[in-house]
């Protein structure tokens, strides 16, 4: 839930965005404020505060506070774009303030472990609070299991690279998935297969035949919203996928990137399918917390431990301890699951409120395929007539920025037409308005083709 602080905030941002209140103008006194929102003065004082720590406003002593010059508020009073492409967390959402606090106490506990190489797993403390974590998930690893990476992309390109028990060497990828993954997989000289992933799921038949003959050392899988196509899998055919893997003996890399923004308490991962043996699984913090801090988490087979110690050295000594350090203080202090629990409350308004405005605004001959709600991505399937670069490019000159997919597909498996949107960096009203701009112009475009009407995935 918004709180009241943030709501007022936001409300004077406007004004101050708008043009309502001019650079240079002194603001509505605290007392006003407070009268205008029927809230506390202290409430108004951290609002102002917090504007202040913006930029938007300063404070002269006994005079009150003023909007700041025009120079400083004019990326501000530009056009805003409705962003449906950014995968990125908007800092606006963020908790900054705790994030500093963490970092200055992160200073002070690991100021030793600063001047040393820590130990290239991850500090020991951290891993032990990651335990926690990943049992709420139904994830049972010991602390040694554990591994601390720089990013889930550095997960994904050691993996990659390095030898698995089952002496297997092909790699097996959803198509579409996730870019970053593919972009490690070019750098190394494993053969990579592709298996088509649709909303309705993956084609059993073919993938258990890959499993059986194609020398499978790993499947990589985003079970959970997965991107671009923000579907899930069924409980059903995760346990599947945990089946398949051990008879097979083919590992999984499960990217539950997403795990923290789950809304369906019984949404296991393919981990809690007895398929501890065969899955790794890795969680990244991107979208919960600050991309920079580069940090996240894996739980691997026992077997793997000594080998991948060995890759992860390799690769970087250790990961920041500062990093570290801010996720351990801030998972510890309970801001964490607080923060999480405030992001899926609004990530989820955010995509119901999006699979409605697509229901409603969205061409009347358009398929839906609905699910539960949660995660930050949806796709949109066009007809192979349309060009999806100049769409994307008359969607951008009507303001509205959306992501075409080619880079989710491997070079050699055939593309999909799609459009990936994001609700992370939107509210309701550019939803609104973004649904609208593109509903007319697929509109516009289907009088120009004969060809099948496009498919709402969602």
């Amino acid at each position: 839930m918004i709180t009241k602080q943030e709501t007022i905030q936001q409300i004077i941002r406007t004004d101050i965005t708008n043009g309502f209140v001019k650079p240079g103008q002194k603001l509505a006194s605290i007392r006003m404020q407070s009268q205008r929102f029927n809230c506390s003065l202290n409430t108004i004082i951290r609002v102002y505060q917090e504007l202040e720590m913006q930029h938007l406003i300063y404070s002269r002593p006994k005079s009150g506070y003023f909007v700041v010059a025009e120079e400083a508020l004019l990326p501000l009073l530009q056009t805003k774009r409705i962003d449906f492409a950014s995968a990125a967390p908007d800092p606006a959402s963020m908790p900054q303030a705790d994030f500093r606090q963490c970092l200055n106490k992160a200073m002070e506990l690991f100021e030793a472990s600063i001047f040393t190489y820590p130990d290239p797993q991850g500090l020991l403390s951290l891993r032990q609070e990651i335990v926690k974590l990943f049992q709420q998930q139904q994830v049972f690893p010991s602390a040694q299991q554990v591994f601390i990476f720089s990013g889930a992309q550095q997960a994904l390109h050691l993996l990659s690279g390095m030898p698995f028990p089952n002496g297997k060497t092909n790699i097996l990828v959803e198509q579409p998935t996730y870019w970053g993954m593919l972009e490690a997989l070019k750098t190394q000289r494993n053969t990579v297969i592709g298996i088509e992933r649709t909303p309705d799921g993956i084609d059993w038949v073919t993938l258990e035949r890959y499993f059986q003959s194609n020398m499978i050392k790993f499947f990589y899988t985003i079970p959970r919203f997965h991107n671009p196509l923000g579907t899930s899998y069924t409980p059903e055919e995760k346990q599947r996928l945990a089946e398949l893997a051990k008879a097979n003996d083919v590992y999984i890399v499960e990217d539950d990137y997403l795990a923290d923004l789950e809304t369906y308490s019984k949404a296991d991962p393919i981990h809690a399918y007895n398929g501890a043996s065969h899955v790794i699984y890795l969680r990244s913090f991107s979208k919960v917390m600050l991309p920079g801090l580069r940090i996240a988490a894996a739980t691997v087979p026992t077997s793997f431990i000594p080998l991948l110690q060995r890759h992860k050295q390799a690769a970087d000594l250790s990961t920041s301890v500062l990093s570290q350090g801010v996720l351990e203080i801030y998972m510890k202090s309970g801001m964490y699951s607080h923060h999480a629990k405030r992001m899926k409350s609004v990530y989820d308004c955010r995509m119901k409120h999006l699979r409605e405005t697509a229901q409603r605004l969205l061409p009347k001959d358009c398929f839906y395929t609905t699910q539960r709600a949660g995660g930050i991505f949806a796709s949109i399937r066009l007809p192979d007539s349309i060009h999806t670069e100049d769409l994307v490019k008359r969607l951008e000159n009507r303001g509205v920025d959306v992501l075409a997919t080619d880079k989710h597909f491997l070079s050699t498996f055939p593309k999909l037409n799609l459009l990936r949107l994001s609700i992370i960096r939107t509210d309701e009203q550019e939803i609104e308005e973004g649904i609208r701009i593109i509903a007319e112009e697929l509109e516009r475009a289907q009088y120009t083709s004969s060809s099948p009407k496009p498919f709402f995935w969602l």
